[in-house]
């Protein structure tokens, strides 16, 4: 039997990632063409920093509650599965090619590492918009 907190943790998170990503891909990453460059290294150090404060969480809890969905629910198998696998490619993005790129950000901006940002993340915010109704999903079948 699926708990269903865990479901709904889990689905919480997911979905606020979804707001999260949407508006970064639409309104934030954009923006930070506006930043002058001369202010930019401290804002996207800020940024960063602020910015692993909100999401840190939010990605750790669907990583424990997506992994605790496959091991102890009654979900149909491909489910947590395919939602794992979307965390992957998440996971896989963020840490190959987002982070690098922010660093790049954060020691000067460079117009080539913005628009790379702004063009790649679609990456992210296509995957985390298939878990959003990945888990509208699980929550209907629930």
């Amino acid at each position: 039997m699926t708990d269903p907190l865990v479901l709904h943790l889990h689905a919480a998170a997911t979905l606020a990632m979804v707001g999260l990503i949407w508006f970064v891909q639409v309104v934030h990453y954009p923006l930070f063409g506006r930043v002058r460059p001369e202010d930019f290294p401290r804002y996207a150090r800020s940024h960063q920093r602020r910015t692993t404060w909100v999401v840190g969480p939010l990605m750790l809890i669907e990583a424990g509650t997506g992994i605790w969905l496959l091991v102890a629910s009654s979900l149909p198998a491909w489910q947590p599965w395919a939602g794992l696998a979307l965390l992957g490619v998440i996971w896989a993005s963020t840490v190959c090619i987002q982070v690098p790129l922010h660093s790049r950000l954060a020691a000067a901006f460079d117009p080539s590492a913005h628009c790379a940002l702004v063009r790649t993340n679609w990456l992210r915010t296509a995957a985390w918009t298939a878990r959003g109704a990945l888990v509208l999903l699980m929550l209907r079948g629930h």
